[in-house]
């Protein structure tokens, strides 16, 4: 099975499953010098954990990450990095029923058919539950984006029918982590919250989308056609489990502009440099970064498993069935999503970092050859 990497010179590699004894990833390509703990990375699991809330999955996983190699005394050495979060609350038991008999719209039949088998717990591999390594990678993309100053943030802007209005980088930033469905306008979350909870109740689900933004993303970030950033963070963003729509800048809205309306003018900064009068662009002008924050949104599907009885096939008996998924399952995906978003943008941007030569891809100092370092280990017979 092919597809369990991403990136280019900061790459992540991913395994585990659903109901496996343990998720984790590999990262190799971080530079030697970050200082890193599990608590940081460890802040956003528990921001993607299930059981965090009465909208979220009640399956009791702490996500706990243990950190397996790639750090000494508290700094990266730049050599792969090893994370691994074990599975603790896995009951496969009630996916038995779906064995031979795929459950409507996942991945049940086209895995079976693809690989002449599966593992069918919890979905196994095509579980979002896989995004959990995503969300410890990102952790430590977001650290070294932070030393170049660059920041990112998203919130949930949409569920079902109801759209928060727009809102700034500050707001998100202050208040998407407020509340439950994890939206920066409170009245709206508010008016989330309750719809949710009608589905809930109904035994069904509902979809919704994350808004997501970068600050500080410096120009020239990309490369035109198919390594252009919009095409490289399309990938990031379409490989979140449940997603069906990415767009930046204006998105779909732009089939309604003008060239004339959608164009952004040029005047000059302080410093006297050309810069975008407007940011309709989205912070991505012929596949590079202009030096403007840049924006998107993901639309996200309703859950597919609900309670609900849903007509199944069969193909070992050759009967058609009516089966309930039985399980812990969200009603809404968006709240949770908001780290994986967040992670999925913080990796496509620092490995256009690295290929871009705005990192140091050996050790954060970027000082080639010093050797007696701060966070080179002391010989304790010295001491």
């Amino acid at each position: 099975m092919n597809g369990n990497r991403f990136g280019r010179l900061f790459q992540v590699t991913t395994f585990g499953e659903s109901h496996g004894e343990a998720m984790g990833c590999t990262i190799s390509g971080c530079p030697a010098g970050l200082e890193l703990s599990e608590e940081d990375i460890q802040a956003d699991l528990d921001r993607r954990k299930p059981g965090q809330s009465m909208i979220t999955t009640s399956r009791g996983e702490p996500d706990d990450v243990s950190i397996k190699s790639g750090i000494q005394d508290g700094y990266t050495t730049g050599t792969p990095i090893g994370l691994v979060i074990q599975n603790k609350d896995a009951r496969s038991g009630k996916y038995e029923p779906f064995i031979t008999a795929p459950r409507p719209s996942h991945g049940d039949f086209t895995y079976s058919a693809k690989f002449g088998t599966r593992n069918w717990g919890g979905g196994g591999r095509s579980s979002a539950r896989e995004t959990v390594n995503w969300v410890a990678a990102g952790a430590i993309a977001k650290k070294l984006l932070a030393r170049e100053g660059i920041e990112l943030k998203a919130h949930v802007n949409q569920i079902g029918d109801i759209e928060a209005p727009a809102v700034s980088f500050e707001e998100i930033k202050a208040h998407s982590e407020e509340n439950d469905v994890r939206c920066a306008h409170p009245e709206t979350a508010d008016e989330m919250q309750e719809l949710i909870a009608d589905y809930q109740e109904e035994g069904d689900s509902i979809g919704g989308s994350i808004y997501f933004e970068a600050q500080g993303v410096p120009v020239g970030l990309g490369a035109p056609r198919f390594d252009s950033l919009s095409a490289r963070l399309g990938q990031a963003m379409m490989a979140v489990p449940a997603t069906t729509a990415f767009e930046f800048g204006l998105g779909r809205e732009a089939r309604e502009w003008t060239g004339k309306e959608r164009n952004d003018d040029w005047e000059f900064d302080g410093d006297g440099n050309p810069t975008p009068a407007e940011n309709d662009h989205g912070g991505i002008q012929g596949g590079i970064s202009s030096g403007e924050p840049i924006y998107g949104e993901v639309t996200l599907h309703a859950p597919t498993s609900i309670p609900k009885s849903q007509q199944t096939a069969d193909w070992e008996t050759g009967e058609l069935k009516e089966e309930k998924v039985i399980g812990r399952h969200d009603p809404v995906l968006p709240p949770r999503g908001v780290p994986v978003v967040e992670a999925m943008l913080a990796l496509t941007l620092v490995d256009f970092m690295f290929l871009s030569g705005r990192m140091n891809p050996d050790r954060v100092d970027d000082q080639p050859g010093a050797y007696d370092t701060d966070y080179h280990p002391s010989n304790p017979r010295n001491e």
